[in-house]
């Protein structure tokens, strides 16, 4: 399929409504060239890992590995990270979540398979991998308690430990959040009820001074921080979505 010269330039939700998955793809092999052979060897890799783990999985609209090649692609593009292990972890942060057991292999009946999910991963990608990934996976939720305040709760303590954890988080909020317009249905008006709350987490967050970005970079974050939160306001604040 051929592309046209200007595919580096185009945002990525242009990306996939005018060339879908395909297009992200070219678009990520276009970022991952800047690299070196060893690095782009370890993101192809994660990627067709990714590609395998969520084959089958969809995101209301399109296949789920685009959500995953924005987050990576984000992260290169306009983050401007070079650290390959960040952006290994981008494309991998929903696999031990999503996917722990065919990560894991064979289990012991009734075994955890997220720890042996995560070794998995360190046995493959290194230690670091897995710790990031570690830290932007979700735990198994309290049924007795809300879910979305679970949810913001393990947000703001795993962050708050690692510095880069919050920059790959900080991706797939922009991703779900700024983009929850590109969604349809009950999901939108869902979605904004849970990340709403987070603009002003991961804002703080993001401010500190050990997160690891250019002030450029937190800039662009913070601007698109308030773009989310002007998504939110205008879907919650709709009376068509007030029940």
């Amino acid at each position: 399929m051929d592309f046209p010269s200007y595919l580096g330039t185009m945002p990525m939700h242009a990306i996939t409504e005018i060339h879908g998955e395909p297009g992200l793809l070219a678009r990520f092999r276009l970022e991952i060239g800047a690299f070196d052979a060893d690095a782009r060897r370890r993101l192809t890799e994660a990627l067709d890992l990714a590609a395998d783990l969520h084959r089958d999985d969809r995101r209301v609209r399109e296949p789920y590995l685009n959500h995953l090649l924005r987050v990576a692609i984000r992260l290169m593009h306009h983050y401007q990270v070079r650290d390959v292990d960040v952006i290994v972890a981008g494309l991998l942060h929903d696999a031990v979540e999503d996917h722990p057991v065919e990560l894991a292999g064979d289990l012991p009946e009734a075994a955890d398979p997220v720890p042996a999910a995560l070794a998995a991963l360190a046995d493959r990608f290194g230690p670091r991998v897995a710790q990031l990934v570690a830290a932007v996976t979700n735990p198994a939720w309290d049924p007795d308690r809300d879910r979305h305040v679970q949810y913001r709760e393990h947000v703001a303590a795993s962050l708050d430990r690692d510095p880069w954890a919050r920059v790959i988080k900080i991706s797939d909020f922009t991703d779900n959040g700024v983009g929850v317009i590109h969604t349809v249905g009950p999901k939108v008006t869902s979605s904004a009820r849970k990340y709403r709350p987070l603009v002003p987490v991961l804002r703080e967050l993001v401010a500190r001074p050990d997160t690891p970005l250019t002030p450029e970079v937190k800039e662009h974050i913070f601007a698109q921080l308030d773009l989310a939160e002007e998504r939110f306001r205008a879907i919650l604040d709709d009376p068509a979505h007030t029940h």
